[in-house]
């Protein structure tokens, strides 16, 4: 036997990945899988329907036929309401389905007798980096927040020496020195530019710097279990602010890209900050979706505050749907390794990996973080 995948057409507005690319059908193909699949259901990401990758697969008008037949449904972001009701029993959905801010309709699909796995919630464990979706989208955000910048700003970044004279390099300060700050100094360094990085996890150090940046070191260390970043208290948060204030002051580019899954983004820039920064500078704020790194920033918009341009992008990876969709596709695949075996879906909760992830089973909410809340 083998297990039927369906992938459908994103419908979330501004979202153009899709969920399996044709490399990743390819594949699942030649394992003996059957794969069935939305028209249109890659366009946007820059796959058409004729792509030679995905040609043996089924295809299907609408997104309800392809719930119907599938035995494990892959999305980007949570399907409607009416796709989920269209599944059969025991049915698995796996995708980023943001129980966070998507609880209520998740919980009223929580009542079928399906599963329900939400890739944000995977595990940051070695045995599941192939399965990480927030890094690998956070990959993307990074590179496109430097370009973002490099339109928005009237600076060139690298150092230019022409006839007309020469043109010093800009300066550009990376808050947050995760995945996306990472790649987001990488990719400033490659056009040019001068980079520092700031982040409260002394242990960033050793990776900023490989990356050719200047840590910027403000005393305040708040790493917490897990690698993730603590609360700072009041004096550490002043502390922070005062040193940062006088690189911000000298930046021309500022990439902020600090946050914390499943919770309210750190505030870091202040309005005082930002009138402190000379006019033409530019604050790209990855954290837009969560609340913004910046005090001024406003999601999915545009603003300048005396003469600082404040840009706010949400759903950063989609502006590269291609290349995001082939590593999310991957991240699918991995983790569909561990719930297809011998051509079954079977949903071992014994696993940590899918203990991890799995928000529904069965007609219940089986997450820890979320059984309260049912």
């Amino acid at each position: 036997m083998s297990a039927v995948i369906g992938v459908i057409q994103e419908t979330a507005a501004g979202e153009r990945r899709v969920a399996l690319d044709p490399g990743s059908v390819s594949k699942l193909l030649q394992q003996g899988h059957s794969v069935v699949i939305q028209a249109q259901a890659g366009q946007a990401a820059g796959f058409s329907d004729d792509h030679p990758g995905w040609a043996d697969a089924e295809w299907v008008g609408q997104a309800q036929q392809v719930a119907q037949r599938a035995d494990i449904l892959v999305c980007v972001q949570a399907p409607p309401a009416e796709v989920i009701a269209a599944l059969k029993p025991h049915a698995v959905v796996v995708g980023q389905l943001d129980p966070h801010h998507n609880l209520a309709t998740l919980l009223a699909a929580a009542s079928a007798p399906i599963a329900l796995m939400s890739m944000e919630l995977v595990p940051r464990i070695t045995r599941a980096q192939a399965m990480d979706v927030l890094s690998s989208q956070a990959t993307v955000a990074g590179y496109k927040a430097v370009i973002l910048a490099a339109q928005l700003s009237p600076r060139l970044f690298p150092m230019l020496t022409t006839a007309a004279g020469t043109l010093r390099p800009a300066k550009v300060v990376v808050i947050g020195a995760g995945v996306a700050g990472l790649q987001a100094i990488a990719t400033s360094r490659r056009l040019g530019a001068q980079v520092e990085a700031y982040d409260i996890r002394k242990a960033a150090r050793e990776q900023v710097e490989s990356l050719g940046a200047v840590m910027i070191d403000t005393g305040v260390d708040a790493e917490s279990d897990g690698g993730y970043a603590r609360a700072l208290t009041e004096d550490e948060q002043r502390q922070q602010a005062d040193v940062l204030a006088k690189h911000l002051a000298k930046a021309d580019v500022v990439i902020a890209t600090a946050s914390i899954p499943g919770k309210t983004a750190p505030v870091i820039i202040t309005q005082a900050m930002v009138e402190g920064m000379s006019s033409g500078s530019v604050i790209v704020d990855l954290a837009a979706q969560s609340g913004g790194n910046c005090e001024l920033t406003k999601p999915d918009q545009t603003i300048t505050h005396n003469g600082v341009v404040v840009h706010g992008p949400i759903n950063v990876p989609s502006m590269a749907p291609l290349h995001a969709s082939e590593m999310y596709a991957k991240n699918i695949t991995a983790l569909m390794r561990l719930i297809v075996q011998d051509g079954q879906v079977v949903i071992d909760q014994d696993d940590e990996v899918i203990r991890g992830c799995l928000l529904s089973f069965e007609g219940q909410i089986v997450h820890q973080d979320f059984t309260q809340e049912s």
